[in-house]
């Protein structure tokens, strides 16, 4: 399945699930659902824990909506998948998504 859960399905402690394979068709509906969450106001968090393969425009996504967070409330990306850790440390971005070496999350 490439789609996200629908927004209605995003849990009350405004968690955002990614899907398995978080490909380019993901990305659009991914960035409307962080624009959304941003305007709510408060920390989003990002479960990854079913991640199996990260894709460019998901993983450009995530690091602006990071960087984005940073002034404003936060974003976390929580449990993270072994395949997601293993991209995103690969493309040598685990410290500027807030990843740390021992598979802690940085707030």
């Amino acid at each position: 399945m490439n789609s996200l859960p629908p927004p209605d399905d995003m849990a009350p402690d405004r968690t955002i699930r990614l899907p398995a394979h978080c490909v380019t068709t993901t990305a659009d509906e991914l960035r409307a659902r962080l624009v959304m969450a941003s305007d709510d106001g408060g920390e989003i968090l990002v479960d990854a824990s079913e991640v199996e393969s990260l894709g460019q425009a998901v993983l450009q996504l995530l690091l602006a909506a990071h960087t984005e967070a940073k002034d404003g409330a936060g974003l976390a990306i929580v449990k993270p998948s072994a395949a997601f850790r293993q991209r995103v440390v690969a493309c040598g971005l685990a410290e500027t998504i807030g990843l740390e070496p021992n598979n802690e999350v940085i707030p």
